[in-house]
């Protein structure tokens, strides 16, 4: 995040190339994410979001001013919620979790493809950092490894974030469906006051060093990626590297 650079010494070059690689990730994530919802809505049987326009990955459908530039400074954010009227659903209490569910699942599978991507790249990159060496295409190349991490990064995160199970996160939604709606609804009241403090508190412990959030993201990516990466070092870039030397 911005935030973090800026706090850690990083100087205007390196706030505008993070700026310039993390606003396509953001841009992409929350898009999708909120589509992916809309989209399951419709498929349960509710027309609301297909009906608004937001059936779409045009991010002016979907961003939120204040939650995409708080995701841009902090690496915590929204985009607007898109309605659902659970009028339409055969069953409301199933189809709103799985309705739920299709976000974060969307990010998870952007956050492994980017991943999987990423591994396969890194490995490419120190190849040719032997045999090419530092040029304009080395850096297109490093840029790329920035970009798929990031992109990997903030798909995690968005996935975890929106997974806890407290109102407004979808992963209440998902709980409704284990809940008895008397708890469920008492505690649905306190949405918005629930969604500040929490938000205050996962700023105050990232000012502390611990990022949960950031953890498992980051956790996540390298789970994925490193392995990829070393394999294809070794089975098969590695041995090309020898070959050329021989």
């Amino acid at each position: 995040m911005l935030l973090s650079t800026l706090l850690s010494g990083g100087d205007l070059k390196d706030v505008l190339v993070q700026l310039l690689l993390t606003l396509p990730v953001i841009i992409l994530a929350l898009s999708v994410h909120e589509t992916a919802h809309g989209y399951v809505a419709w498929k349960c049987g509710d027309p609301t979001a297909h009906n608004l326009g937001r059936l779409t990955l045009n991010p002016l459908k979907h961003l939120d001013p204040i939650g995409f530039v708080c995701m841009m400074v902090f690496g915590y954010g929204w985009a607007k919620p898109v309605p659902i009227n659970t009028r339409y659903f055969r069953n409301p209490k199933r189809d709103m979790a799985i309705c739920a569910a299709a976000g974060p699942l969307s990010n998870l599978l952007m956050g492994l493809f980017s991943a999987a991507l990423l591994g396969v790249v890194q490995s490419w990159y120190s190849y040719l950092f032997y045999t090419v060496g530092e040029g304009f295409f080395l850096t297109c190349v490093w840029l790329l490894v920035q970009l798929l991490y990031l992109g990997a990064a903030y798909n995690f995160l968005l996935m975890a974030f929106n997974l806890i199970p407290i109102p407004p996160f979808d992963g209440s939604r998902i709980a409704l469906a284990f809940l008895p709606p008397r708890i469920y609804f008492g505690v649905m009241r306190y949405e918005r006051q629930i969604m500040f403090g929490l938000l205050i508190a996962i700023l105050v412990l990232d000012n502390f060093g611990f990022s949960p959030f950031g953890l498992i993201a980051n956790n996540l990516t390298n789970a994925i990626s490193s392995p990829i990466s070393r394999a294809l070092w070794e089975n098969a870039f590695l041995p090309m590297l020898r070959s050329s030397i021989i």
